[in-house]
């Protein structure tokens, strides 16, 4: 079993089909779950699936939590787009990876994280925080 970060195969695709919407606040609702280290998850994978999620814990339940969205923009021939820090409270969570999905759209998948190994909370709070919303940086970038 191994996670592999990287943009899903399936939503380059889509991308292009328009399927997503990610404009705050009026877009398509995105979701983060976590995963344990027993979890499959690279640029092959397609939906959201339950197997090797993380057991429910404090603010984290089957599904994982809804993201805020940051308005895709660009800087000079990049587009990019992030999403706000996300944190589940009073949770005893071991993580080694997530999946970003696009809830509105079937649990299509968009991004797999990998940790690079376990993270752990133990009834306590368990925070993702994403990277700058810049051109280098944010978790989505078409250059």
């Amino acid at each position: 079993m191994a996670i592999t970060q990287a943009l899903c195969t399936s939503f380059k695709v889509e991308i292009l089909q328009g399927i997503h919407d990610f404009t705050a606040s009026t877009g398509d609702v995105f979701k983060l779950a976590l995963y344990t280290s027993s979890a499959t998850l690279d640029a092959t994978t397609t939906a959201y699936s339950a197997t090797n999620e993380v057991p429910d814990s404090g603010s984290y339940a089957a599904g994982g939590g809804t993201l805020t969205n940051i308005t895709p923009t660009s800087s000079g021939t990049t587009a990019f787009l992030d999403f706000a820090d996300i944190s589940f409270t009073s949770a005893t969570i071991t993580a080694r990876g997530a999946l970003i999905y696009n809830s509105s759209k079937s649990d299509r998948a968009v991004a797999v994280l990998d940790f690079g190994s376990d993270k752990i909370s133990t009834t306590g709070t368990f925070t993702v925080q994403f990277p700058a919303a810049d051109a280098s940086n944010a978790i989505v970038r078409i250059a």
